[in-house]
């Protein structure tokens, strides 16, 4: 089996010749993860080193604001440094790289602005959102990767959230309704016009929705407003991938996931991930509860930092879970930078073992 057969197969719960072992988040590192394991000896190109497979190959697609916002940097102290992105938002940062992003500024604050930023960042426009298209086709002839659309970050939750905030996307529920109806409705056909285009070029395997929109408490929003907001646009997704045979949708949230998958699956997501462990996601778990549902990651990256026992749990864990099938094998997130390099190196070489790499 080719690398496309192998991760579609596994995805959709068939037998495959074995599991896929592919590079992806739940085994790359964080940028200062990387850069520790080389001072300790670790090689530049990690997936080169250790000899992992591709999992999709991702349509390069320009699914949000286009033309870009200009990317600036705003400030800057011993401390921190605040830079606005091509979405039009404005992030701080530790200036040595030790933290995740805070988000402090959204380019939508009120209906006038969405519909500026609609009329300005989300005109179709499809020839030249997907002006590298070709070459893509090109690249992948007689390979044998997967095709993806869709990809980080967009989806229905998570790119409203960015555009508005947290707290306001939450209010804007409440407040202003029509307005997020109309914002996830404008994006979702935009995204299935540039799918439309790669799929008249190459056959997609699989299309990604990026939510991360639960916490370790839960979803950030009820089952009831998904159902009302965000499932008639995964129902139109759907609907695409019956209409050009797509495999797999696979859907990609942190935290705490149980109401958001059961709704999910209810309208076409045959695929998850990470199941973030810290968050109190059991892969396995789900797996026993979802049989048709393809598995992605789940492992506790935190063992990699404990040692040896604990990455012998994670490691009979994932024994059992080859064992079940349907299971792309990865931890639950980027790998921290807690993590030594002779620890990786250890669990990754037993875990190609039991994968039969």
């Amino acid at each position: 089996m080719n690398c496309s057969d192998r991760v579609v197969g596994t995805l959709l719960c068939r037998k495959t010749d074995r599991a896929p072992f592919p590079w992806w988040l739940g085994f790359a590192p964080w940028g200062q993860t990387a850069d520790r394991w080389r001072k300790e000896g670790g090689p530049d190109d990690v997936a080169m080193f250790f000899g992992f497979e591709p999992l999709f190959a991702s349509a390069p697609l320009e699914y949000g604001a286009f033309p870009h916002f200009p990317s600036r940097e705003l400030s800057r102290d011993s401390e921190f440094v605040v830079t606005t992105d091509y979405r039009g938002l404005t992030v701080r940062n530790r200036t040595d790289g030790m933290s995740m992003p805070e988000w402090i500024g959204h380019p939508v604050k009120s209906r006038s602005d969405w519909e500026r930023y609609k009329a300005e960042r989300l005109q179709p426009r499809l020839d030249e959102r997907t002006a590298g298209l070709a070459a893509f086709v090109e690249s992948l002839r007689g390979v044998g990767t997967a095709v993806q659309v869709g990809a980080f970050p967009w989806g229905m939750y998570g790119t409203m959230r960015d555009l508005l905030g947290t707290e306001e996307s939450l209010l804007a529920f409440y407040d202003d309704p029509d307005m997020v109806h109309d914002m996830m409705d404008t994006l979702t056909s935009l995204w299935l016009g540039l799918y439309e285009k790669v799929a008249a070029r190459i056959h997609i395997h699989n299309i990604h929705i990026w939510e991360d929109m639960s916490g370790k408490q839960g979803s950030l929003i009820s089952p009831a407003l998904m159902e009302e907001f965000m499932m008639p646009c995964y129902d139109r997704i759907a609907a695409f991938a019956a209409k050009y045979g797509v495999e797999t949708i696979s859907v990609d949230s942190d935290g705490r996931v149980d109401e958001v998958l059961a709704v999910c699956v209810r309208h076409g997501v045959n695929a998850f991930m990470p199941f973030e462990a810290q968050a109190g996601c059991d892969v396995e778990e789900f797996g026993r509860n979802y049989p048709k549902l393809g598995l992605m990651g789940g492992l506790d990256k935190r063992a990699l930092a404990a040692g040896k026992p604990e990455m012998h749990h994670e490691l009979d864990r994932a024994e059992r879970l080859l064992a079940r099938g349907g299971w792309i094998p990865g931890f639950d997130h980027l790998i921290p930078p807690d993590v030594p390099w002779a620890n990786y190196r250890y669990f990754v070489e037993q875990l190609k073992k039991k994968i039969g790499v």
